[in-house]
């Protein structure tokens, strides 16, 4: 498959390892205001349900499986009978918690494993059927702005421009955002309003972000990985998915500009990232307080990869750093992340343990306006 762009244009952590994006409160939530985002992706079956709390939201419940929607998928082009099985029964869970919430607004998505299946649509009527809830596919540029939305709280006022990427089991967004005409105290805002599409009319009031370029490669941690299987040789696997993936990002405009190391950012949103923060941290029990909004350089980037081929794929499977529902994936991860930093401007990477599901809830909270203005909202 060809990467997705604009229509006319060329150009996960694990159960255990969840922690609230705001502190829980103790006391009890009023269900008229509390939001469910669900994206069942190529891999995972995640949720949060959340309560506005005044320019952000808390936390009431989550949810987060490893599923494997996308398992096979690649030879056969369809979903098979035992992951759907596997997933419907993680939306069962989910369903019961919106329930026992009594959750009224919510948004339940899925991506890019459903995007790519013959029988994504039977699934999609079997999961309702069964489950009562509602899945919607969604197209990749509204994952790409809604991955691009959740990271808002952590674009720098010093950052002009700006490279969004969200790392999936099945695709890999990636979003270059030109912020040099916003003034600096605004950016994270104007970051906010991309939530109702890439391309809005100007405003003089209120200067917008221009999105440059955005693209979906159909290259996720799992996808990746199943493209070569049959190199046995970890460390010339390795070499080869990150190859790979560069060459699908040919046509993504920024890939061949010259662009400035001053004022430039690029933030990460996966579990991929995740993981490796957590690594390079040296984090036996993850901890999301320490791992969001960490900066890492480059070396401290290829210094945890580089541990990770000595390991070796036992060495990998046993690292409490890594955790046993991320070990088969992290190589194809790291390949990713490592041509990404090779092939920008910038010796540093922003982490984000945030992404879709926020993007969900940020999203369903503005357009009902129950967030207060604050320095991320319009």
């Amino acid at each position: 498959m060809t990467p997705e762009r604009p229509y006319g244009e060329d150009a996960i952590p694990a159960a255990e390892e969840l922690q609230p994006f705001e502190p829980s409160d103790p006391g009890r939530s009023d269900p008229g205001l509390l939001y469910a985002a669900l994206d069942l992706g190529t891999n995972s079956c995640r949720m949060l349900i959340a309560q506005p709390r005044g320019s952000q939201f808390q936390v009431v419940d989550s949810f987060s499986k490893t599923v494997q929607l996308g398992v096979g998928l690649e030879a056969s082009g369809r979903l098979s009978r035992a992951s759907m099985g596997r997933t419907v029964q993680a939306l069962r869970i989910c369903q019961k918690k919106i329930e026992k919430h009594q959750v009224r607004r919510m948004r339940l998505v899925a991506t890019e494993a459903c995007r790519r299946a013959r029988n994504a649509r039977d699934f999609i009527r079997g999961v309702q059927q069964e489950t009562g809830l509602r899945l919607e596919i969604i197209p990749p540029e509204e994952e790409a702005r809604l991955a691009v939305v959740s990271c808002a709280p952590l674009v720098s006022p010093r950052t002009e421009q700006l490279l969004v990427v969200d790392i999936g089991g099945g695709s890999t967004e990636l979003v270059w955002i030109d912020l040099s005409g916003v003034p600096h105290r605004d950016r994270p805002r104007a970051i906010m309003r991309l939530h109702a599409g890439f391309h809005q009319p100007e405003r003089e009031a209120q200067p917008n972000a221009r999105v440059v370029d955005w693209i979906s490669v159909p290259l996720g941690v799992a996808t990746l990985k199943d493209q070569f299987t049959d190199v046995e040789d970890d460390a010339a696997r390795f070499a080869l998915m990150s190859w790979y993936f560069e060459e699908n990002l040919a046509s993504f405009s920024p890939y061949n500009a010259e662009n400035p190391r001053e004022g430039f950012q690029i933030i990460g949103t996966s579990g991929t990232v995740t993981t490796v923060a957590a690594s390079f941290l040296g984090l036996k029990r993850y901890d999301r307080n320490k791992v969001d909004g960490l900066r890492m350089t480059s070396a401290q980037i290829d210094q945890v990869i580089r541990d990770y081929l000595q390991l070796g794929p036992e060495g990998r499977r046993t690292d409490p750093r890594i955790g046993r529902d991320r070990h088969a994936l992290i190589m194809s991860g790291a390949a990713i992340l490592q041509a990404l930093m090779r092939i920008w401007p910038t010796d540093r990477l922003s982490v984000a343990d945030r992404g879709l599901r926020e993007g969900l809830l940020y999203a369903q909270m503005s357009a009902d306006g129950v967030l207060e203005d604050g320095p991320y909202l319009t």
